[in-house]
């Protein structure tokens, strides 16, 4: 069967931002994978860093385990993921082990830069996948299928500069939000950090408002999420869209992959 593999920042942001997106494809009988490259460890402002860290493991296994994904676990600490060999080797391991034909992943640009360099990490891994050069840890053989690459909104659905982000192309997860919810509601312990962190209020009520936003951009959805396909050079054939074909039924257009943003 067709496999997608995940692969964001910290334990909550594939809820936040692709859960809707998994849900349609593992009906549509793919095979999901789950990747946070952080621990955890520095999300909360009750407990020290190693309870923090195995509260949050616990709560993203769960989550994977109500999306239907296999869980692969995190390789550093939060606040240290950096695009550096030792991590790009590790994120290569997981990336070969799964060959996947689909890696979903943060946007290039967003508001902090854990999420840039995830995104930078599970790309650079990606167009590693059938280099033998490049060794992965642990070590794992290439493979030469292609692999198309799926940029997932920022956060507010802006640059940090302010900038609005049109996707390529919106997916409608308006059956599937409240499982979406339910799958983010595994993250318990992150309401108390994001209301005093970043004011969040009621995480899950963001997550419905921010699906909304993007479901308003759509002109069509009453929630969705929103994709950009990277180019294809070193991935996959020019023209091989295979997220946007599998949910071919649920999909309204957006901007047009290549065109520039305007100021």
């Amino acid at each position: 069967m067709p496999t997608a593999l995940t692969i964001a920042a910290h334990h909550d942001d594939i809820e936040f931002l692709m859960a809707g997106t998994m849900i349609l494809l593992k009906q549509r009988g793919w095979d999901l994978h789950y990747m946070d490259i952080a621990d955890g460890c520095r999300g909360s402002t009750v407990t020290d860093r190693e309870e923090t860290a195995q509260i949050r493991l616990n709560e993203a296994r769960q989550a994977a385990e109500s999306l239907g994904a296999v869980f692969h676990p995190p390789i550093c600490p939060d606040m240290e993921i950096h695009y550096r060999t030792d991590l790009l080797r590790k994120v290569a391991a997981v990336v070969r082990q799964v060959q996947p034909s689909v890696i979903l992943t943060h946007s290039p640009i967003d508001y902090m830069e854990d999420h840039e360099n995830a995104c930078r990490l599970a790309v650079g891994a990606a167009f590693a996948h059938g280099m033998p050069n490049l060794e992965s840890d642990p070590p794992v053989g290439t493979y030469d299928d292609p692999v198309t690459v799926y940029h997932a909104q920022p956060i507010g659905n802006r640059q940090p500069t302010g900038e609005l982000v049109v996707p390529h192309f919106y997916v409608d997860i308006s059956d599937v939000i409240d499982k979406k919810q339910q799958a983010l509601a595994c993250h318990e312990s992150q309401k108390v950090w994001l209301d005093q962190s970043q004011g969040m209020d009621s995480y899950l009520q963001t997550m419905r408002d921010g699906s909304a936003e993007v479901g308003r951009m759509s002109g069509r959805f009453a929630f969705a999420e929103g994709w950009r396909r990277r180019e294809h050079w070193g991935f996959c054939g020019r023209n091989d869209d295979p997220l946007r074909d599998a949910l071919a039924d649920m999909i309204a257009p957006g901007k047009p992959r290549g065109e520039v943003e305007k100021g």
